[in-house]
């Protein structure tokens, strides 16, 4: 039951980008090109946060929050910070795997090493669509991907961790 629930939510998650094909246009370029970066607007983005009409997405970005929903369990495998590498090598948002061992370390990597920005946001809610955020905490910490329905990294989640959020990073478009 848990596979069909997974399932059912990746194929309505790629179903919902059906509306947007310019967004789609992945493996057309490995590089950024600012041409193909979409602001968030109209009904069939109702979902990307009250805070995304002030950002423009990176396609790669939102390949990655749908990379990392497709592959994400029903609990967690505590391997966050690994799902979320993956689909950030895969969706060709960064050109190398990041190296860094714990999740709560990825903030400071992503920005030295990949050139995202850690923006303003408090709320993980108010996270905009492929925006990576950061937890700390005890042990490891942890790292997910805020998708249009929620949250994955190795698991998908309506909602947030509890665990106290040290960032969120966007690569700026």
């Amino acid at each position: 039951m848990i596979k069909k629930t997974s399932s059912l939510f990746a194929w309505i998650f790629l179903a919902s980008f059906a509306v947007v094909p310019s967004v789609l246009a992945w493996g057309d370029t490995i590089f950024y090109d600012s041409s193909h970066a979409v602001s968030v607007t109209g009904n069939p983005f109702v979902n990307f946060g009250p805070k995304s009409y002030k950002f423009r997405y990176d396609p790669r970005m939102v390949r990655a929050a749908e990379i990392a929903a497709m592959r994400a369990h029903a609990h967690s495998t505590r391997e966050c910070w690994r799902y979320v590498k993956t689909a950030l090598v895969e969706a060709q948002v960064v050109t190398s795997r990041p190296g860094s061992e714990y999740a709560k370390e990825a903030g400071f990597e992503l920005q030295a090493r990949y050139g995202f920005r850690e923006i303003n946001i408090q709320n993980p809610f108010d996270a905009p669509v492929g925006a990576i955020l950061v937890y700390g905490g005890r042990g490891a910490g942890h790292v997910e991907i805020r998708t249009e329905q929620g949250f994955a990294s190795d698991f998908l989640s309506p909602v947030p961790s509890t665990r106290p959020l040290l960032g969120v990073y966007l690569k700026p478009s």
